[in-house]
C-alpha cells in the first residue's frame, strides 16, 4: 500500500471518503448528531479539495485500492497534519498508518523536527500508540511527534500528472 499525492481528478471521490469517514467511524465524537456531522463535513467538498491542492507548502495525500480511493491525508507546510481518514471498509488495513507516515516523511523532508496535530476521540489512541503525545497545557488533544526517523527507508511519493 502507497500513499501518492492527489490530483484534482481525486476531488469527488476523496471529498466522499472525507465524509463517509466522519459520519460513520467518528461516532464517539459526533455521537450521531446530524447538525455536528453537517458542521464538519461542510467543507469536505469538491471545491474545498481543489483548494486544499493549491495551498502553498500542504501535501494532499490519497490511497487508492485498485482504482478506489481508500484513504485521504494532509499536512501542511510546518508539519500540522490536517487530514487523516479512511473509507469505513478500509478500516484497520493500515491505511491510516501508511498516510501517517507520507505525511510525516513529507515534514521531515522539509526539515522540521515535530509533526503536530488535533486528534479525534476517535483517533487518540491510534496516534498515542504511533508516538504523538499529548502538548503540556494543551486545553483539547493536541499532540506531537519528534520526526527523528531517517528517511532512507521512506521515498518520496509519486508525483501523477492531474
Amino acid at each position: 500500500m502507497n500513499a501518492r499525492l492527489a490530483t484534482p481528478r481525486d476531488a469527488e471521490a476523496g471529498s466522499s471518503v472525507l465524509r463517509r469517514s466522519i459520519s460513520e467511524l467518528c461516532h464517539a465524537d459526533h455521537a450521531g448528531d446530524p447538525a455536528i456531522i453537517a458542521a464538519w463535513t461542510a467543507n469536505k467538498t469538491p471545491d474545498s479539495w481543489l483548494a486544499w491542492l493549491a495551498q502553498p507548502g500542504a501535501s494532499l495525500f490519497v490511497i487508492e485500492r485498485a482504482t478506489e480511493i481508500i484513504g485521504v491525508g494532509m499536512v501542511d507546510g510546518g508539519g500540522t497534519i490536517l487530514l487523516n481518514y479512511v473509507a469505513p471498509e478500509a478500516r484497520y488495513q493500515g491505511v491510516s498508518t501508511t498516510l501517517l507516515k507520507a505525511m510525516e516523511d513529507a515534514s521531515a523532508r522539509r526539515g522540521l523536527a515535530t509533526c503536530r496535530l488535533e486528534s479525534t476521540k476517535t483517533a487518540q489512541r491510534f496516534y498515542i500508540a504511533r508516538g504523538y503525545e499529548p502538548l503540556e497545557g494543551a486545553i483539547s488533544a493536541i499532540m506531537a511527534k519528534p520526526l527523528a526517523e531517517t528517511l532512507a527507508d521512506h521515498p518520496k511519493p509519486k508525483q501523477t500528472d492531474g
